[in-house]
Formats: C-alpha cells, sequence, structure tokens
C-alpha cells in the first residue's frame, strides 16, 4: 500500500467543509472492517482511507497548519498501512466497565491481557495460521497498551483461502484472559483481498 502524501491532506478549511461527508464514508467503511473478537477484543483493519481519516481528524484536532507539523501526523500513522503482502489492524481491548472504574483498576484490568503479543492472536486463513506481529513499544513489564497495531504476513496460500468462500478465514486468540474465533463475514473477507 503506498504512503500517505501530504498532498492528499486537506487543509483545515477544506476538511471542515467535507468532514461530515468524509466522516460518514469512513465509519461506513470501519464497520466493514470491524471484527469482534470476544467480549473485550476488537480488530479494526486499516487501509489507506482510514488512516488518511485518523490523520485529517489530527490536522482537525491540533488545528494544524504548518506542513511540517502535518508531515509529522502523516510519519506517525504511517505504521498503520500494511505494507505488500501484509494486512494491519488496530487491535483494542475494551473493557465495557472502564468508565466506573478507577485508574488503578483500569490498569489491572487491561493487564490482564499481557502476552497477547507472544502469538496468542491470529488469522485462520484456509489451512494457513498467520501469527499477529506486534508493533513494540506498546507495553512493558507494569503496563499493557489498551490499543495496538499489529500486522499479519499473508502468504499467498492465505490470499487464496481469502478468495474462496468454501475455504474457513477467521480470527482467534488464545490467551487466559480471552479465548474467542471470529469468522471473517464476506463483506470482511473482500475489503481484506483488496488490500492485499
Amino acid at each position: 500500500m503506498s504512503a500517505i502524501r501530504i498532498s492528499e491532506v486537506m487543509d483545515l478549511v477544506e476538511y471542515e467543509k467535507a468532514r461530515d461527508t468524509v466522516r460518514s464514508r469512513v465509519i461506513e467503511l470501519k464497520k466493514r472492517r470491524r471484527l469482534a473478537l470476544g467480549d473485550n477484543l476488537t480488530l479494526l483493519f486499516e487501509n489507506r482511507e482510514t488512516v488518511l481519516f485518523q490523520i485529517q481528524e489530527m490536522v482537525r484536532t491540533e488545528r494544524l497548519v504548518e506542513p511540517t507539523r502535518v508531515q509529522e501526523e502523516i510519519d506517525a500513522y504511517a505504521a498503520l498501512l500494511p505494507g505488500g503482502g501484509e494486512l494491519s489492524a488496530t487491535l483494542f481491548i475494551e473493557i465495557p466497565e472502564l468508565a466506573r472504574m478507577g485508574q488503578e483498576e483500569v490498569r489491572r484490568t487491561v493487564n490482564r491481557f499481557r502476552g497477547l503479543e507472544h502469538g496468542a492472536v491470529a488469522l485462520e486463513l484456509g489451512p494457513q495460521v498467520v501469527p499477529a506481529r506486534f508493533e513494540s513499544g506498546q507495553t512493558s513489564e507494569e503496563k499493557m497498551a489498551a490499543v495496538h497495531y499489529v500486522r499479519f504476513a499473508v502468504p499467498p496460500e492465505g490470499r487464496s483461502a481469502l478468495s474462496d468462500p468454501g475455504q474457513p478465514a477467521r480470527a482467534r486468540v488464545e490467551h487466559p484472559a480471552a479465548r474467542a474465533v471470529a469468522e471473517l463475514p464476506g463483506t470482511l473477507r473482500a475489503e481484506l483481498l483488496a488490500d492485499l
């Protein structure tokens, strides 16, 4: 997937005029690209449109007008774009009762998911098992992040399985805090094939 160029990022005035339309389109896109993996984990598969939207929203929120600052945002979000033969996703640890918890309780609850980055999350595409590769620096011994950026290096056999409705395609997590399998619906399979 090609890098996002600064010329693709709308300036503040242009984006404010287009924001409602862009936002509605991306919300619908994200619905097709989101997969619940049990009660507490969600994968949102990223592509150029979802990443560009994140950049636009950050430029809007931070009121960025200097090209160097806009480029810094592009560079910061570049890790979300999948490379060749890869899928990229944001993995969210979602705790519904979070709003009612204190800071220490939130930390303990999220920390239950430590170790996810050690092969606990994978795609099963036909006979292929494709483990998630977590971006480094998101977890320490003391603290687990609630948002992780992951990549899946999909071999040609995995792509074939995605395109064949007769082949299984699912995501799974096998971890003491979460065990789940979720089938990839046809709409998500199509989105992921387009990414590859």
